[in-house]
């Protein structure tokens, strides 16, 4: 019985190695925007996610981007349908006519997000 637990468990664990989950963590956001831009102006926010897994059984869930607290875009992704990879990146672009808050966020769908990203564009 005891041989069959740790042959069980090398298994786990190999497997685990193999798909990325031993060093799985929680999906990351990072942005790239204008810090300012014209009033009526449209800008290009480049979004960023990154999480060290990616397979059938550990992804990014879910992505959601607001703007001045108002949800503009959610992707959402399931064990078949996964994102790119580990890394990828998403862009939007937005019109802006007053200062404007855009928050990003992702989450695994194990661990959860390692917390939403807020940034600033400031209009002149």
């Amino acid at each position: 019985m005891k041989r069959l637990v740790l042959v069980l468990s090398c298994f786990l664990f190999f497997f685990c190695l193999s798909s990325g989950q031993v060093f799985a963590n929680k999906s990351a956001v990072t942005l790239e925007w204008p810090a300012t831009a014209v009033k009526g102006s449209e800008v290009t926010i480049k979004i960023t996610v990154t999480h060290s897994a990616n397979s059938f059984v550990h992804y990014t869930k879910w992505l959601k981007v607001q703007i001045n607290g108002q949800p503009l875009q959610q992707w959402d992704y399931t064990a078949s349908n996964r994102p790119e990879g580990e890394t990828f990146t998403k862009e939007i672009k937005i019109n802006v006519l007053e200062n404007t808050e855009v928050v990003a966020e992702a989450s695994c769908n194990i661990h959860g997000s390692a917390g939403p990203v807020k940034l600033m564009i400031q209009v002149k």
